[in-house]
């Protein structure tokens, strides 16, 4: 692992910590050239497929799917370990099933799903970009669902 600081690759780890339920694995490292420490997570390598409204595929991107979520809840008081935690809800769901090729649309709905709970006003930004509302009638109806 290449130091962020200095480029050196000459790093050590110091500390390993299990993460989201044992997904991940948060490791604190040290550059043996600058001392500089800085954090770094592995994953399991698993890829998901998503496939588009358009049919075109490409693969599952969380940092993709984090940034829909904070344009969602910019201002509002939800935590990006909140945020995390919904999308590796949503990973957990999609590695449940016997397939690892999602729709977008089925990926919406889950954030949907999950973001009704956690914040109704997060919920209608979102669902105001992913379901591509036409007019204010539309827009008032998502409304009317949630009351």
């Amino acid at each position: 692992m290449r130091c962020p600081k200095c480029g050196s690759d000459d790093t050590r780890v110091i500390d390993s910590r299990m993460q989201d339920k044992a997904n991940a694995i948060k490791r604190r490292r040290e550059c043996r050239a600058c001392s500089y420490r800085f954090t770094t997570f592995e994953r399991c390598e698993d890829p998901i497929e998503v496939i588009k409204s358009d049919g075109t595929r490409q693969p599952f991107d969380r940092n993709k799917l984090l940034v829909g979520l904070m344009r969602a809840t910019s201002k509002r008081d939800i935590d990006l370990s909140t945020l995390n935690g919904l999308i590796d809800g949503i990973e957990q769901d999609i590695r449940s099933k016997p397939f690892t090729a999602v729709s977008s649309h089925d990926i919406g709905d889950m954030v949907l799903k999950r973001l009704e709970s956690i914040d109704k006003v997060a919920y209608i930004r979102f669902a105001s970009v992913y379901r591509d509302f036409k007019d204010i009638d539309e827009f008032v109806e998502e409304l009317n669902k949630l009351r």
